[in-house]
């Protein structure tokens, strides 16, 4: 990754600091890009008369807020790098600066897979059947389908989505895909979303019945794993830093969804479970903790809700309970299950396992609207 182009737009912060006359500003920054945070300390004090302190705990998005330990600190105002503001009262003066990479990838090595998944995405509209009646072992089949062969679709247009660092790129990327000949959306999400075609790891909110297929452009498996999971609709990958393309292959997912399969399978048996809830801004769902309470009640079983800011086995792993249930980060259920050694399962899953969902609705991906 050349991390000289990025752009960091220090400069309008530069000008907010000293229309402020701030005196103690906070940087947060996530990881990719902490190796520059003390470049960018030197050129904020070199050009404010502002001190920065860097609040150097981990950082995974725009959640993961740190407004309550800065305010005891003094500090005035909060400089959040590379994510943009969601639906959640920082409680501080804060600036959202989503750094972008002037990064401008060719398209043809993506068309090839683009073309196989219009393809597919044809096909599925040709043989949908929404009246067939499943049977249970169909209806498992459904739940572990890799890429959502039976989701209902209205359309084949491609959606058109990325990471904050390149959204920038979308409108030119519209323009190049419809003379290639497709049909192109870019989608529109919810209130946690601030740019049309943004997507979290915990919010695909864009999402349409006309889309049959996706193009990603970013680095990395975070967003697209989570955007086929929740879709359920083949998705190629663009990297901007590269120019490599590939797609996210049916079977990573499925082994994702069998895994998944697994824990829920697990945990019909278990009695008493951890209910996570996270500290951080956003990442709270205290109601969706008590209504999971609630139902293991309902059916005779044990909740025990655990607040916590960070979450870890060494945290959660020696409590005497058999399972977990988290709803905190919709990801680390899903990226880290392997870590621990007690099934740690999601609301959705949770509910399978009570019988209180049915396999017929198929794979449902927590998310945080």
């Amino acid at each position: 990754m050349d991390l000289d182009r990025h752009d960091f737009q220090l400069d309008d912060l530069v000008e907010k600091i000293k229309q402020n006359d701030n005196r103690l500003i906070a940087l947060q920054v996530p990881e990719g890009l902490k190796m520059q945070a003390l470049e960018m300390m030197d050129e904020i004090e070199t050009e404010t008369s502002a001190k920065v302190v860097l609040a150097a705990d981990p950082c995974y998005g725009a959640c993961d807020l740190v407004h309550d330990k800065m305010k005891m600190m003094g500090v005035e105002l909060v400089a959040h790098m590379g994510h943009s503001q969601m639906n959640i009262d920082s409680g501080m003066p804060t600036e959202f600066i989503d750094v972008r990479y002037d990064g401008d990838p060719e398209l043809s090595p993506v068309l090839p897979l683009l073309n196989k998944h219009l393809a597919l995405a044809k096909e599925r509209i040709s043989n949908q059947d929404s009246n067939k009646q499943l049977s249970e072992a169909e209806a498992q089949e459904k739940f572990l389908d890799a890429v959502g062969r039976m989701a209902p679709l209205t359309d084949t247009k491609l959606g058109l989505v990325g990471s904050i660092q390149h959204l920038h790129l979308l409108p030119e990327f519209n323009d190049r895909l419809e003379k290639a000949g497709f049909d192109v959306e870019i989608p529109i999400g919810g209130a946690r979303l601030s740019f049309p075609g943004q997507v979290l790891g915990c919010n695909y909110s864009g999402d349409d019945p006309s889309i049959g297929h996706y193009l990603f452009l970013g680095s990395g498996d975070f967003h697209p794993i989570g955007l086929v999971l929740h879709t359920g609709k083949p998705l190629a990958m663009l990297d901007p830093y590269s120019g490599t393309a590939e797609e996210m292959s049916f079977e990573r997912i499925e082994r994702i969804l069998r895994q998944r399969f697994g824990l829920i399978m697990s945990s019909q048996d278990s009695q008493s479970f951890g209910i996570l809830i996270g500290e951080k801004p956003g990442q709270m769902r205290r109601t969706l903790a008590l209504r999971m309470k609630r139902m293991l009640e309902k059916h005779g079983k044990k909740g025990y809700l655990l607040a916590l800011e960070h979450i870890g086995p060494d945290l959660i792993d020696f409590y005497p309970v058999d399972a977990f249930v988290n709803t905190a980060c919709p990801r680390i259920a899903i990226d880290d299950a392997v870590r621990y050694r007690k099934p740690l399962i999601t609301p959705f899953e949770l509910e399978v396992a009570l019988g209180e969902k049915q396999w017929e609705t198929g794979y449902m991906f927590d998310e945080i609207p």
